[in-house]
């Protein structure tokens, strides 16, 4: 996983309790057609990629969702992948081979045919040029590729791995046009070529344009003939003017909790609505093991006893997060509340004795870092929150620092900071992506920690295991172990909201673990 790119933003409502719409804006899913009419959408994240061996951020991966395809793919509310491309895949030797065959009639966009040789040539292309901003480390797994025709793929695998159908699903599995892409140089004139719903026709830093792909063959049952995806490049206020301003039907990642109250206050006449759906974008507090204050597992112990998530939730996110206190989000087997079994609710007396164990008698001196730009606006008032709670207690002396984020990860990365915040978009919506990226050497997390029975025997034993309901005994052990040593303090799960005209419906279709937005669902009119 590639730390800098993937880590969440914040929840699009951060510190505004947004609520469901029920009827108005709400239309049961399945084939209905619409009116086809063209939807407008702005987000403040910027689109890094139009190649999908480039692409790691969440702005890239919308596209990539909608313009390319992946022989399997996530179907709306579901986090089981299902064919796509493909007619049907499945595991075979054991979780170490597996064998798609491709739907009849496949052609990109340019009305090139899609054949196993397009397959074979997206993934080995994208581990070829391994860009340090792309993909590749979800497919590290594969040994080889094999083609025995036009419409099989056999993916060889170096182990067992029983979520490589997860990881393909996702945006790293798009398949390009082998004659439109070089094997081994990136694609750099901002044009994409895939067989997915929708063609890109247009795309600069302010605005990509998506049109119908009418020689799409695949399970999406589009809802509208095109989408115009306005880009704000950060610029949260800028999408709020917008979208007030009736340039956008729908805001999309990254209106702040003031923006939104507004929005509903002052245009409740005009028919707006926000329209929740269920997330799993987590954010936790991360521990360098080796520095020299919290490093000692008692000081560790001592801030996993006072911090408040209740607090944190309802008065810095205003109840648009909830707590967790698992390192495995609800809604994700392997879901556990190990670190609420452990350390309960705040306790001052066990926080204290926690140090005095320790050996630990005065007040510990403590520095939490932040950064503001990255996870949205509110993530320095959160750690402004959390030394609050540390330093009422008489226990700490605590402040915060905050840095841009190109200095915040150098500085990560070089370990000079003993306490700092991380968030975490999934990949794709399985347990091993919450807790494989996060352990053992280079973790994403660059906490320095290493547990030899978490890599070297738990986790390789639930990759292995192709019923993944099954797996959750084992994750429960695996957070239970990091309950007990603290290398993070699992702080809150995210929810997923947009704003939109009241005329806009299927977004609830759009809102889910999967973290695909998905454009065909959207309908306007």
């Amino acid at each position: 996983m590639k730390a800098h790119n993937k880590w969440l933003t914040a929840p699009l409502a951060a510190g505004l309790a947004a609520t469901l719409l029920s009827g108005c804006g709400t239309e049961q899913g399945g084939d209905a057609g619409g009116s086809g009419a063209a939807v407008r959408v702005g987000m403040s994240d910027e689109i890094l990629a139009t190649d999908p061996a480039a692409g790691y951020d969440p702005g890239s991966w919308l596209l990539f969702n909608n313009v390319f395809q992946s022989l399997i793919a996530f179907p709306k509310g579901g986090s089981e992948p299902e064919p796509e491309a493909a007619e049907k895949c499945g595991f075979s030797g054991g979780s170490t081979v597996y064998t798609c065959t491709l739907r009849e009639g496949l052609k990109f966009s340019n009305g090139n045919p899609l054949t196993s040789e397009d397959v074979k040539f997206s993934f080995e292309r994208a581990l070829k040029i391994a860009d340090p901003n792309g993909p590749a480390p979800l497919l590290a797994s594969i040994a080889s590729i094999e083609t025995p025709d036009e419409k099989t793929v056999v993916f060889k695998l170096k182990t067992p791995d029983a979520t490589f159908p997860s990881k393909i699903a996702s945006g790293a599995g798009s398949i390009v046009d082998h004659r439109e892409y070089p094997a081994d140089a990136l694609r750099t004139d901002g044009k994409a070529v895939g067989s997915g719903p929708y063609k890109l026709d247009a795309f600069s830093e302010t605005e990509a344009v998506f049109t119908a792909n009418d020689t799409y063959r695949g399970n999406a049952k589009r809802k509208n003939d095109a989408v115009t995806l306005k880009l704000y490049g950060g610029d949260r206020e800028a999408l709020a003017k917008a979208f007030s301003a009736g340039e956008v039907d729908v805001a999309y990642r990254g209106l702040s909790a003031g923006d939104i109250a507004t929005l509903e206050n002052a245009q409740d006449d005009k028919g707006i609505q926000v329209v929740q759906g269920s997330s799993a974008e987590v954010q936790h507090m991360v521990f360098n093991v080796k520095d020299p204050v919290v490093g000692k597992l008692g000081v560790r112990k001592a801030i996993a006893h006072l911090v408040n998530r209740e607090a944190l939730v309802q008065d810095v996110y205003q109840s648009t997060a909830t707590p967790l206190y698992s390192i495995v989000p609800a809604g994700i087997a392997g879901h556990a509340t190990s670190f609420f079994d452990t350390y309960g609710e705040p306790d001052k007396a066990k926080a204290k004795k926690a140090l005095r164990d320790a050996g630990i008698t005065g007040k510990v001196k403590l520095t939490l870092w932040s950064t503001p730009n990255r996870f949205g606006p509110s993530t320095d008032q959160m750690m402004e929150a959390i030394a609050d709670q540390l330093n009422e207690s008489g226990l700490f002396e605590a402040k915060v620092e905050s840095v841009q984020f190109e200095q915040y990860e150098k500085d990560i990365a070089a370990g000079k900071y003993g306490v700092y915040v991380r968030g975490w978009v999934p990949d794709y919506p399985d347990a091993d992506n919450f807790t494989t990226p996060f352990f053992g050497d280079d973790n994403v997390l660059g906490n320095r920690y290493k547990n030899a029975l978490i890599t070297g025997e738990l986790l390789p034993a639930v990759a292995a295991s192709p019923d993944r309901a099954s797996t959750g005994s084992t994750y429960n052990k695996v957070q239970d172990l990091v309950a007990d040593e603290l290398p993070l303090l699992p702080l809150w799960q995210g929810k997923q909201y947009a704003v939109a005209r009241e005329d806009v419906t299927g977004l609830e279709w759009t809102l889910d673990a999967s973290t695909v937005f998905r454009f065909w669902e959207i309908k306007k009119g």
